[in-house]
């Protein structure tokens, strides 16, 4: 069965979070973050066919990308360049092919496939959010759930294919300057990621002297970007938050109030275990986020949940207030509302050769 979208209001939301498919991928989320605890990205891990031919079908996607290139690279607008959508439709294109080489069950190649295709963003509104990046983590748990992805396989799931997914949607987001979906704006961790930080702090939370407020220190984070995603993260957020005339890097402390308030926990576990409860909070409850989310066989819808037309779109049908507070926004796209990406307000801005107006 293909998943379908299914729930449009707050009492659906509720039940979602009652669900059985609710409890699976949190538990699911739960077991990768601890098959990372203390590793870095470099670390030994075994590496199954499944794992191999993951590697492959992302090299795919990067050829892809390739494929596509923009064309108006003077094109200064703020918003998302058009060519992300021949990526994406290329994409949409072959990904039965791809996702057929991990599994000659069509059911199950079609309900994975949906959420592979759905983990790369919006053509429409070219943007991307951390309900796009739940749809990854959905795929690879449809392969754990029809014994595909094996518990074995976890930590090379996320020290391999979830480290090049990210590396690739770092590209995507470059690229073709994609938007955030909905983006906290400088109450969030990162306009586009969320698990990165989650999956990074449980890398980070058995090591022996790095502390949280390691991320203000510039030279452990270009030291270190590379074996841990949390500093990969710190990294990519500096390196877009420059004054284009001297590339001047601004400080965390005032462009990301929220990583900085983190940092300034005891230590990575007490992060690690409260990102866990931000995730359930922040993105699985949120009805902006999840009523984009899709159900099949594998993922169920949960119980109670009426069905509904699929042709008229979700947009009209779902009641939630969109007159939210800094504090109160979401993670998730809500709505079609276009947001400038800080990665096409720095180039654009450097092809203009202005400085970038923050007030």
């Amino acid at each position: 069965m293909k998943p379908i979208r299914r729930i449009t209001s707050n009492d659906d939301l509720a039940k979602w979070i009652d669900s059985d498919a609710y409890k699976k991928i949190v538990e699911f989320v739960e077991a990768l973050q601890d098959s990372v605890l203390g590793l870095t990205n470099e670390s030994p891990c075994e590496e199954s066919s499944t794992i191999t031919t993951l590697l492959k079908i992302l090299d795919q996607v990067q050829h892809i990308i390739d494929a596509n290139p923009v064309v108006h690279e003077k094109n200064v607008s703020r918003f998302g360049k058009v060519e992300f959508r021949d990526f994406y439709n290329q994409v949409a294109s072959e990904s039965t092919g791809l996702v057929s080489l991990l599994t000659d069950d069509i059911d199950t190649v079609t309900e994975a496939n949906t959420y592979f295709i759905e983990s790369w963003g919006n053509c429409t509104r070219i943007d991307y959010g951390s309900g796009h990046e739940l749809n990854f983590v959905c795929f690879l748990l449809c392969l754990h759930e029809k014994g595909v992805l094996l518990k074995q396989d976890y930590a090379a799931a996320i020290l391999k294919v979830f480290t090049k997914y990210i590396s690739i949607m770092r590209n995507l987001q470059k690229n073709y300057w994609l938007e955030p979906a909905g983006s906290h704006g400088v109450w969030g961790l990162d306009d586009y990621h969320f698990l990165t930080f989650l999956f990074g702090a449980s890398q980070l939370a058995t090591h022996p002297y790095m502390k949280p407020k390691s991320i203000h220190n510039e030279e452990l984070v270009e030291m270190y970007y590379k074996q841990y995603m949390y500093f990969e993260c710190i990294h990519f957020i500096n390196s877009i938050k420059t004054v284009p005339s001297n590339q001047q890097r601004l400080s965390i402390r005032w462009h990301s109030p929220m990583l900085d308030d983190i940092s300034s926990a005891r230590s990575w576990q007490k992060i690690k275990d409260g990102m866990i409860k931000m995730y359930k909070a922040e993105v699985l409850g949120k009805l902006p986020i999840i009523q984009h989310f899709m159900f099949g066989d594998i993922l169920k819808c949960p119980a109670g949940v009426l069905e509904y037309n699929e042709e008229e779109g979700n947009d009209q049908l779902h009641d939630h207030d969109h007159h939210h507070s800094e504090m109160n926004n979401t993670w998730g796209d809500c709505c079609g509302i276009k947001i400038p990406s800080a990665i096409a307000a720095s180039e654009s801005l450097r092809l203009e050769k202005k400085p970038i107006p923050f007030d």
